[in-house]
């Protein structure tokens, strides 16, 4: 999906623009921020677009948007954190990313799960309305 390739592109962007940095102790905060800033102008030239076909292209609110945009921007995170910094995720940290996959799930739209839950409430609705 457009989308999301759109938002992984954006998010190692701004992955090396946040956390880049920290290997590079002397440099000075201003530096920092200067390079930093250079790094994220092209994440954010790929995020407008990835927002714009999500919404327009494929239906998705903006919460649901930013859920996906969460998703992408962890498991982006999660692999730079590894191979960058060489840090290994802990039990506590995957159990955590799982929960955050599962919160994407729930806000998906109703196309991802055939119609199914909007069928379920019109039925609970439909059963629950007195009769004239």
């Amino acid at each position: 999906m457009k989308t999301v390739l759109l938002l992984i592109a954006s998010n190692l962007f701004m992955t090396v623009a946040w956390y880049g940095h920290l290997k590079f102790k002397t440099s000075t905060l201003l530096l920092v921020i200067v390079v930093s800033w250079l790094i994220a102008l092209p994440e954010y030239a790929l995020q407008v677009p990835a927002n714009r076909a999500g919404a327009q292209q494929y239906g998705f609110s903006a919460t649901q948007l930013k859920v996906i945009q969460e998703v992408v921007s962890l498991t982006v995170f999660a692999v730079f954190a590894f191979f960058y910094f060489k840090e290994v995720p802990t039990w506590r940290t995957l159990l955590a990313f799982g929960l955050i996959v599962a919160a994407a799930f729930l806000v998906l739209p109703q196309s991802f799960d055939g119609g199914q839950e909007s069928r379920e409430v019109s039925e609970i609705i439909e059963r629950d309305q007195p009769s004239h």
